[in-house]
C-alpha cells in the first residue's frame, strides 16, 4: 500500500515538474492511473491518496471491480483505453466516463446508438495508430482527420481528442508530434499520449492526459 502511495506521489511530482519545464499551466495535465489487471484492493490506496482518474483496457474486467468503487466514490472518472468491440458498446457506454479508443465507423455507429438509448454521454477520443502497426488498433494517420469529421457529421458524436500508443521500439517523440499535428487539423486540443516510460516527453509535445500504470502500481 505504501509503495503505491509513494509511487503515485512521485509520478505526480514528475508531471508537475514537466508542466513547469514546458511552460504548461500547473494542473493542465491529467494523470490517468492505469489499473488494468489490478484488483480493487490494489487500487484503493491510490483512491485514498486522492487519485480519481483511472484507465482500464477491457470492459469485462472493469465491470468486475469498478461499479462498487464508483458507487463508493462518486467523483471517480473511468476511462477505457483498450480496444472496444462493437458488441461491448452497450456496456462501455454504461460504465465508462471516457472512451479513448474509437477507431472505426462500426464502433462509432454503435456508440451513437447506445448514447441515444441510454442518454449517457461518455467523452470520446479517436485512437490513431501513428506507427501504422498491423497488429495494433487505431486508425491510419492518413485517415484520422476525415474519420473525426465523419464521427461528427455522420454519427453525431462529439469527439474530445486523439489518443496514440507509439511502437515500443521507436522514439516516441515523432509520434507525439504527429498526433499533435493531426489534432490541430481536426480542430481538437486534447491529446492522450505518454505512458510510464515517456510521459515527460509527451507533456513536452502537448499531452493533456498521460496514462501511467507500472510506475504507480508496479509490474504486472
Amino acid at each position: 500500500m505504501d509503495n503505491v502511495i509513494t509511487r503515485l506521489a512521485a509520478v505526480r511530482a514528475e508531471i508537475a515538474s514537466a508542466e513547469e519545464e514546458n511552460d504548461r499551466p500547473a494542473g493542465s495535465v491529467t494523470l490517468v492511473a492505469v489499473s488494468k489487471t489490478f484488483d480493487a484492493a490494489a487500487i484503493r490506496p491510490a483512491i485514498d491518496a486522492g487519485q480519481r482518474v483511472f484507465g482500464e483496457n477491457r470492459v469485462q474486467e472493469a465491470q468486475a471491480k469498478w461499479p462498487a468503487l464508483k458507487s463508493e466514490f462518486a467523483d471517480i472518472e473511468l476511462r477505457l483505453i483498450g480496444p472496444l468491440q462493437s458488441n461491448k458498446a452497450r456496456d462501455a457506454v454504461a460504465l465508462f466516463d471516457v472512451i479513448e479508443t474509437v477507431d472505426r465507423d462500426k464502433i462509432a455507429a454503435e456508440l451513437a446508438k447506445e448514447i441515444a438509448r441510454q442518454e449517457r454521454r461518455p467523452r470520446l477520443y479517436v485512437q490513431v495508430n501513428t506507427g501504422s502497426e498491423p497488429q495494433k488498433a487505431g486508425l491510419d494517420p492518413r485517415e484520422a482527420v476525415a474519420f473525426v469529421h465523419r464521427c461528427r457529421d455522420t454519427h453525431g458524436l462529439a469527439i474530445e481528442g486523439l489518443m496514440c500508443i507509439p511502437p515500443v521500439e521507436d522514439n516516441p517523440g515523432p509520434h507525439f508530434a504527429l498526433l499533435d499535428k493531426l489534432a490541430g487539423e481536426a480542430g481538437l486540443d486534447r491529446l492522450s499520449m505518454g505512458m510510464s516510460a515517456d510521459f515527460r516527453l509527451a507533456i513536452a509535445f502537448g499531452a493533456t492526459s498521460v496514462r501511467v500504470g507500472s510506475a504507480i502500481f508496479g509490474t504486472r
